[in-house]
């Protein structure tokens, strides 16, 4: 008898043990099959959502296959299941256990949003507009209040946000961007304009803001950002005016049309170059940190002119002449170019 009850419960237990053995391989099987993905997968993992939501909104998405043993993950995994609130990247070649190791461990993505050096606030905010996952707390504001929201003493933001990329994951807002961009701005211009060179007629580092937000629409060569801020120091120093045409663009708001006419230089307004002597109100874009640096130390040189030269770069003059040469020199290019 007590053979029977012996062999009975080895039976038994036998019997569990091939059940767990078989629960605990299509457990196994479960959290290691390949997500069903052909390219990248943005995922979100709200605050608060169980482990058991995570899946089932992962089959739901058909990333991957249910099964009856997905209420048993908690149990053979418990390991898996603290998932941190975010938005995560999923790469085609992750499986189940990979994708929850990275939800574990907090692995968000970064999202990037790039600011071109040069742009315009206006373009900056069509930008952030745009701009996947981002918090909208500055829509509906004004420009004002958007500076007064960013500690700015300036009522315009033009040239008082650094043009770069910046990374940021879920969760973050609008304002947290503008307000990284202004922080790196202001670094930037500290640190240049402890370095400028003696006897700027440049009064204050917002005059340097300005004067090279000039520099930065007026060439993208690299090699040339020292000498034209040359000649815009040259002219401010012989009480010149600057006479550039990117003051008159940004003068004329959406009044340009793509051409500036005679008349157009002709038109008074707060930025146009060729009717007001110095330097205009306020940038007229936001200036990287190249042309912030060739505005504070410009070339030593006696350059007061240039024009295109029709090559991608510019033709320097120092006189008059020479300049009226350059340019029949460029409209003959540009003829010839036809």
């Amino acid at each position: 008898m007590i053979k029977k009850i012996t062999l009975f419960l080895l039976l038994v237990a036998g019997v569990v043990a091939g059940g767990y053995f078989y629960v605990a391989q299509q457990v196994e099987q479960f959290v290691n099959q390949p997500l069903q993905l052909e390219e990248p997968h943005i995922f979100t993992i709200e605050p608060g959502t169980s482990f058991n939501r995570v899946l089932s909104s992962l089959t739901t998405d058909g990333l991957i296959e249910g099964s009856d043993v997905v209420k048993l993950v908690r149990r053979f995994h418990p390991e898996l299941t603290q998932l941190r609130a975010g938005t995560y990247l999923i790469e085609p070649t992750t499986n189940l256990q990979q994708a929850l190791e990275q939800f574990k461990q907090g692995k968000e993505h970064q999202f990037a949003i790039t600011f071109v050096e040069g742009s315009t606030f206006k373009e900056w905010r069509e930008t952030l507009e745009g701009a996947p996952y981002l918090e909208h707390e500055l829509s509906g504001l004004s420009e004002e209040e958007i500076a007064a929201q960013l500690g700015s003493e300036h009522k315009k933001l033009e040239g008082l946000l650094l043009a770069e990329t910046y990374h940021y994951t879920l969760g973050a807002s609008d304002l947290d961007i503008l307000k990284r961009a202004a922080s790196k701005l202001q670094t930037v211009l500290d640190e240049q304009w402890a370095q400028r060179q003696d006897q700027l007629p440049i009064k204050s580092a917002y005059e340097a803001l300005i004067l090279a937000s000039i520099i930065e629409k007026e060439t993208a060569v690299e090699s040339e950002r020292e000498r034209v801020a040359a000649v815009f120091v040259n002219r401010l120093n012989k009480r010149m005016r600057l006479q550039t045409d990117p003051t008159v663009i940004y003068g004329m708001g959406d009044k340009y049309d793509g051409n500036i006419r005679k008349k157009d230089l002709r038109t008074p307004t707060p930025y146009n170059t060729y009717t007001i002597f110095g330097l205009p109100p306020t940038p007229i874009a936001m200036p990287g940190e190249a042309s912030i640096a060739a505005a504070l130390n410009p070339e030593d040189s006696n350059y007061l002119y240039f024009v295109a030269s029709g090559k991608g770069g510019h033709v320097f003059s120092k006189t008059l002449a020479e300049h009226n040469r350059a340019v029949r020199a460029y409209l003959k290019q540009l003829r010839s170019n036809k």
